[in-house]
């Protein structure tokens, strides 16, 4: 019943007419922008035994070694044709039945002639005869053998406990099981309604993206100007910014050039005036340290040294007239006036201007455009809503709905009879294990009360109550075996039989997948079908749709389009197709033209470069600037000067004298702080002037004239490739543009084949019906089952055996050997004697005496 479950809930999902083709390919597109929300389903897709599944592993062992042979495919073929024909190859049936046959011929004889041994046994022990006689005849191994019986009988029974173990096992497996099964069904039709609920959901989501595609595809459209004018601006940008930013740089060097030239000449002026005062101010000076060392003292020893050595120092009171002879910079200044009456500056800022101005243009000029294809895009999102509102999946679905809520009334209508079936079979199962129980505690019983109470200074027929009750309890066991070994077989035998031939047809051919592919044979199941699957559900058997592709399809998590081929019926390629979707939104841009005139310098701005490069800062002498601005403005430094005239002047004595030069060396020190200093200063602004006209000016020429042949590569490469350019970068937005359709097609196109509707809860149900359900739940317990019992029941033979020979030296007998002629007997045979062994054939008494335990 469960593989058929599990079969109708395959071919319920797949009930609709549709015809098939070859798979799709599963093969995703190279880039996605979407991804369907993951459904989570309850249901495991594998099951694990735990740590009983060591037992079970036993038990295929053990039907490895009775069934070896592999999986018959072509005999299963053979027979199901010929099922048709009421003819069968027994012969290759038998063949690969052959290890259970003889499995099953042993247990039918041991059925058999265990009642007759039994019956025939019984009927001799009622006769005094095999062992029923109380009467126990002494021998010298006599206890070599009671110990060698006891072990072997507590080895026997320790190996039927564990098949005693292995049947409650067993039984109790079944019983759980069954009761998890409600619990697994609820999960396994929880899972298909979520198949059902959420591929609506999924194919709403597909629809959703494509408003997202859509604002995609409309932000990039309303944003042209970054998108289109910004690449555009991107492939000009490279060749023309470094040249504006050449002549930009060129246009600050012209600024900073005049108000070099305009400092430099308004310092030459100020040197000029300032060395003229200087030497006015030193003449002065000098005439009045002339007229102070006319003074009569001064040709008085010892000042008279003094005053000489001051008028020899008075040449050095003089100005550097070089200053005064420095050429002007009028000319040059002139020049670079001229230059700054075109503002370069301002034809540098409308180059740059022009280029900013590409986004904004480019917007304007294709608003007409942009609004069209907005248009299409919403035109097209109408059709991708009326393609997928026609896919067959809604239809396949809304039938397989109907069948998964009357397959769950069934099961859950006859899911109480199957509990309470379960139930009788555990009742029975616990009657047997049960039995077997019994029949081993007596053995184990007899075993430890014969041990126990066994006196081996005791005759037989003193033997103590506590050993006879041990012999009591083994042929007690050995009655039951004999009562109910052969009922036990033949439940083990049919079991067995069941069991076996399930595990080996039906289960591991499931698991290894070589029973779908006996089902795929073409003409089998139906000679008028190559395909029975497609033939079954669409009507055309030709069609190559198999049911190990549909099983294999559903484990890997594929949609119900790509597994059922619906492309043949339903070719969602051909209603989705990129180019007949993109065809329009291509049309609409290629009609967007954009036209861009980029303004560079112009003629002017050239003129004025190259007036720049003419004016003569180039060709000025700066090395003689330079020269004056390292020499001092006097000839002598003036405050050191003025202290040592004071310092000479107070070496000589007080008077008119000594005053008149200290006033000197005053106005010495007045003339250095007005006049020096001040001229220091602008000598200063001078080099520093000097030196940026002379950095300016260092390569002006070829400065220039790089920056205009690398202005006129720019203006070429704008009139040679911008039209280039625009193209390029139109079809590149063009391109951005459809490309997200594209995707987005591409990914309905493979959703719908590879995610939507997901058949793997299917899968699970399959699975859950023949693999957990019917070999897990109940054929694993199952074989365990016969496993253990039969092998309990087997050896309750050899151990019936053992306790009848046993039982003989734990009970108490009616009579024992006794012999009259003792004399000739050696000490230790006497010994013996007295303790009941007696060597029969020493004596030639074949005969003894039988003596009661009152004679």
């Amino acid at each position: 019943m469960a593989l058929v479950l599990g079969s109708l809930l395959l071919l319920g999902l797949c009930g609709n007419s549709f015809s098939g083709g070859q798979p799709s390919s599963t093969d995703a597109p190279k880039a996605w922008n979407y991804e369907l929300p993951a459904t989570n389903y309850e249901t495991q897709d594998s099951h694990t035994a735990g740590p009983i599944g060591i037992l079970f592993e036993l038990v295929h062992i053990f039907l490895y070694v009775v069934q070896p042979r592999d999986f018959p495919e072509d005999t299963l073929r053979k027979v199901i044709q010929k099922a048709r024909e009421s003819k069968f190859d027994y012969d290759k049936i038998i063949y690969y039945e052959a290890g259970i046959i003889l499995c099953s011929v042993l247990g039918l004889l041991f059925i058999i002639l265990m009642p007759l041994v039994g019956y025939f046994f019984c009927m001799c022990r009622c006769c005094n005869k095999c062992g029923g006689e109380m009467h126990q005849r002494q021998k010298e191994n006599g206890l070599f053998l009671r110990k060698c019986f006891a072990i072997s009988l507590l080895v026997i029974c320790i190996i039927i406990s564990i098949g005693i173990f292995c049947g409650f096992v067993a039984n109790h497996q079944v019983r759980t099981r069954i009761k998890r099964s409600r619990k697994l069904a609820d999960s396994n039709f929880k899972d298909l309604r979520t198949l059902l609920n959420e591929t609506p959901e999924q194919i709403k989501y597909i629809l959703a993206q494509y408003n997202t595609t859509k604002d995609k595809a409309f932000s990039d459209l309303n944003s042209i100007n970054s998108v289109l004018g910004g690449g555009i601006l991107d492939r000009l940008r490279p060749n023309i910014i470094p040249v504006l930013d050449e002549i930009k740089s060129m246009a600050t060097a012209i600024k900073e050039t005049k108000e070099a030239l305009e400092n430099m000449n308004s310092t030459l002026k100020s040197l000029h005036q300032q060395s003229t005062q200087l030497s006015s101010s030193l003449t002065s000076v000098k005439t009045s340290l002339r007229a102070s060392l006319n003074d009569p003292l001064c040709s008085v020893r010892p000042s008279s040294e003094t005053c000489n050595s001051i008028r020899l120092s008075l040449s050095q009171l003089n100005s550097n007239p070089e200053l005064r002879q420095l050429p002007p910079v009028d000319a040059e200044l002139d020049k670079v006036n001229n230059v700054l009456r075109t503002d370069l500056d301002g034809l540098v800022q409308q180059g740059y201007q022009s280029l900013n101005d590409i986004p904004d243009r480019v917007q304007s000029q294709t608003k007409t455009v942009v609004a069209g294809i907005k248009r299409v895009l919403n035109s097209i999102g109408s059709d991708i809503n009326n393609v997928t509102q026609h896919l067959p999946i809604q239809d396949i679905l809304s039938e397989f709905s109907v069948y998964v809520n009357n397959t769950e009334s069934y099961i859950l209508r006859n899911l109480p009879t199957l509990e309470e079936y379960d139930s009788y079979w555990w009742l029975g199962g616990l009657v047997i294990c049960s039995l077997l129980t019994l029949i081993v505690i007596f053995y184990y019983l007899g075993l430890l009360c014969g041990v126990c109470g066994y006196d081996r200074h005791a005759t037989p027929t003193t033997r103590g109550c506590v050993s006879n009750t041990g012999g009591v309890f083994l042929m007690v066991g050995v009655g039951l075996s004999f009562l109910f070994c052969w009922i036990l077989m033949i439940i083990v035998v049919l079991t067995f039989v069941f069991g076996a031939n399930v595990e080996k047809l039906i289960c591991e051919p499931y698991t290894s997948k070589e029973l779908f592919r006996v089902l795929d044979t073409p003409y089998l199941l139906n000679e008028d079908w190559e395909y029975y699957l497609s033939g079954k559900l669409f009507n055309k058997s030709e069609m190559k749709l198999t049911f190990q592709q549909v099983y294999s399809d559903c484990k890997k998590n594929r949609g119900t389009y790509g597994t059922l081929h619906l492309e043949n019926s339903f070719d969602i390629s051909d209603y989705l197709s990129i180019n007949e979707h993109t065809a329009s939104i291509s049309s609409e841009l290629e009609s967007l033209k954009v036209n861009l005139n980029i303004f560079l310098l112009g003629a002017a701005g050239r003129k004025n470069l190259q007036d720049f490069a003419a004016c003569g800062i180039d060709r000025m002498n700066y090395d003689t600037y330079l020269a004056q601005t390292g020499k001092s403005p006097a000839g002598v430094n003036l405050l050191s000067f003025a202290y040592d005239l004071e310092a000479k002047a107070n070496s000589l004595p007080p008077g008119n004298l000594r005053n008149s030069l200290k006033r000197d060396a005053q106005t010495i020190k007045t003339i250095h702080q007005q006049r020096v200093l001040p001229i220091e200063q602008s000598l200063s602004t001078l080099y520093q002037s000097v030196k940026i006209l002379q950095r300016t000016g260092n390569g002006l020429l070829e400065r220039v004239n790089r920056i205009l042949a690398s202005l006129d590569f720019a203006q070429n490469f704008i009139t040679n490739n911008i039209s280039s350019v625009i193209i390029e970068e139109t079809k590149k937005y063009r391109k951005t543009i459809t490309g997200y359709f594209e995707h987005y097609l591409q990914w309905i196109e493979f959703s719908i084949s590879e995610k939507v509707a997901s058949c793997k809860p299917v899968a699970t149900a399959l699975d859950t019906a023949v693999d957990v359900f019917l070999c897990s739940y109940i054929i694993d317990p199952l074989n365990l089952f016969w496993f253990g019992i039969g092998k309990a029941t087997v050896f309750l033979l050899p151990a019936l055996i053992f306790a009848v020979k046993l039982a003989k030296y734990y009970r108490r007998m009616d009579s024992e050997d006794v012999y009259d002629d003792v004399e000739t007997i050696p000490m230790k045979n006497m010994e013996n004697g007295n303790n009941g062994y007696h060597k029969d054939h020493l004596y030639g008494i074949h005969n003894p005496v039988m003596t009661s335990p009152s004679h």
